[in-house]
């Protein structure tokens, strides 16, 4: 593991984003890191901006907690950075170290590994919308945040996009697939049956364009915690007693 050291470039990078936080009034300055760094420089840098460092392993951020920095282990080495980047805003989200609604100044490495040459502002309320941070929290006991993050980019482009231009609405349970189940009956043909589990890995941009096309189907989509849509046109029928919902995206 290589430290990343605090270069010119690094320094001019990170010196525009504390600039463009501080004009923006954003809530926090995130960084993505591939290995530690000055620390002491990074903090003094910012002045009084918040400051998350995110890396893919607890080494390379060895010290940060130390100096009062908020820390976000990824462990998604091969991950695109724009996936990092995601994954490090939902934890701190889940973390309650960002609200939802909060806008972030990110500094990251895009074009070569190992040197900081990107800024991005990014407004949380257009990817979260009103999921709360206890509503991740909750989500994230029993399925994953990168499996969140999937399911909801996708439901999201679904009610955006729709199909043939027209707006498609559609439902998906994600977690436990077998007590779902047990909850569930047919509503006609599953479209999903059959298929070998790589070829409904929600993972594969592939099959989320093919989900898109049979999304304006009656029924339920049940997906597994690993990304796995399971089963497709399922009729849900479970008790709503004592039953309370957090309010979704769209309210």
């Amino acid at each position: 593991m290589q430290p990343q050291k605090f270069t010119k470039q690094f320094a001019t990078i990170y010196d525009f984003a504390v600039k463009l936080s501080d004009a923006a009034d954003a809530d926090a300055l995130l960084v993505l890191l591939d290995g530690p760094t000055d620390w002491d420089r990074l903090k003094k840098g910012a002045g009084d901006e918040k400051i998350i460092v995110a890396a893919d392993v607890e080494e390379e951020l060895a010290g940060a907690h130390e100096e009062g920095l908020a820390t976000i282990i990824l462990k998604m080495p091969e991950a695109p950075v724009f996936e990092k980047l995601t994954q490090a805003l939902l934890e701190s989200v889940a973390d309650d170290i960002l609200s939802p609604n909060a806008n972030v100044v990110a500094v990251y490495s895009s074009f070569e590994p190992g040197k900081i040459d990107s800024i991005s502002f990014v407004r949380l309320d257009e990817h979260l919308g009103r999921l709360t941070s206890r509503d991740l929290r909750q989500l994230e006991t029993s399925v994953p945040l990168d499996t969140l993050r999937t399911v909801v980019d996708l439901a999201v482009d679904i009610g955006r996009e729709g199909r043939e231009g027209k707006p498609v609405g559609t439902m998906f349970v994600i977690g436990d697939t077998r007590r779902v189940l047990a909850h569930c009956h047919s509503g006609g043909f599953d479209a999903v049956k059959g298929y070998k589990r790589s070829e409904r890995d929600l993972t594969d941009p592939r099959v989320r364009e093919g989900i898109k096309e049979i999304a304006q189907m009656d029924g339920a989509f049940i997906v597994s915690s690993d990304a796995v849509v399971e089963r497709s046109v399922q009729i849900v029928d479970a008790s709503h007693t004592e039953l309370t919902l957090s309010k979704g995206p769209r309210g």
